[in-house]
């Protein structure tokens, strides 16, 4: 127990976005995905997800780990309905109508919470994506669902505090996502395999490292030098403790830096892929894609559109 204590200190939590949206067009999207972590609490309706298509009941959470794709439909769907991510984001104003909770009251169609935020060990590794844990349904937790309500409602006013009272409400969905998780022991084994890194300072030096230097020379012959190991041997080191090899890695994190700075700056397209790593343009927009589903300018654009959506 003392072990989880250290991890959940070790996430950096930080609030996205929050809408209420009664179903304005029951849809399916073949690859549903974010590049942050998304909780959707099911009011009223039909929500279903995976290839499966699970139910998830009213009043049930849907959780999807950042950048984890995975199909879902809101309300009652036919083949005729499907899309893809991108065109879903591009048209999410026919599919999803933003609503007050006052109007969710009130409203018999199909009804949703969606709820993005992203949580970081040590501010470098998407935890849940990390973890290697699928989308899954929380069901039987009133608390969580009482807690995306709360940040939603909160996100509504314009009172003093408000930022402050989102974040603390956000840490604390974070805290019992993964209380959630050890209680009803789900993913034990994903668990287990890839939370190794937390022990190990040396990678941890690595993390840090990558993060500071995003757009220099992070080759393995560098990496090698800061975890004090030989050059052959850092790939298959980062490896079996992560899972992945270290510049799939790197990449995965210049892409969470390029969707930042799309976020939060005005920099061209050519000077955030220059920024975080990427020489070439050209490739830099292909490999974006490649990750997202979408191109970069698009996904600026959607970032832009994230309030009136």
């Amino acid at each position: 127990m003392e072990y989880y204590n250290k991890v959940i200190e070790s996430v950096g939590v930080r609030y996205i976005k929050g809408n209420n949206y009664k179903i304005e067009r029951p849809v399916t999207i073949t690859d549903y995905s974010d590049s942050e972590n998304t909780a959707i609490l099911l009011h009223r309706g039909s929500l279903n997800f995976g290839e499966d298509q699970e139910s998830v009941n009213e009043g049930e959470i849907l959780f999807i780990p950042a950048g984890r794709a995975t199909r879902v439909s809101f309300g009652t769907v036919t083949k005729r309905n499907e899309t893809n991510n991108e065109n879903f984001l591009e048209n999410k104003k026919k599919y999803l109508q933003t609503i007050s909770f006052k109007d969710i009251k009130n409203e018999e169609d199909d009804c949703i919470t969606s709820l993005s935020f992203e949580a970081k060990v040590f501010d470098v590794v998407n935890f849940f994506n990390s973890l290697g844990i699928p989308a899954f349904v929380i069901r039987f937790n009133d608390r969580i669902a009482s807690i995306i309500e709360d940040v939603v409602k909160e996100s509504e006013q314009a009172t003093p505090g408000k930022e402050r009272v989102i974040k603390l409400y956000t840490e604390l969905l974070v805290v019992e996502l993964v209380r959630h998780i050890l209680k009803n022991r789900l993913f034990v084994e994903e668990l287990s395999t890839n939370s190794t890194y937390f022990k190990d300072p040396r990678l941890i030096d690595m993390f840090n490292y990558i993060k500071k230097n995003i757009g220099g020379d992070l080759s393995n012959k560098v990496l090698a030098k800061v975890a004090n190991v030989s050059e052959d041997y850092v790939g298959q080191y980062f490896k079996m403790l992560t899972g992945i090899n270290p510049q799939d890695y790197i990449e995965y994190q210049r892409m969470e830096a390029a969707v930042e700075l799309l976020r939060t700056t005005k920099k061209s397209i050519r000077d955030i892929g220059k920024e975080v790593g990427y020489k070439d343009t050209a490739y830099f927009c292909r490999r974006f894609k490649m990750m997202y589903g979408l191109p970069a300018g698009k996904m600026r654009r959607r970032e832009s559109l994230i309030n009136v959506q």
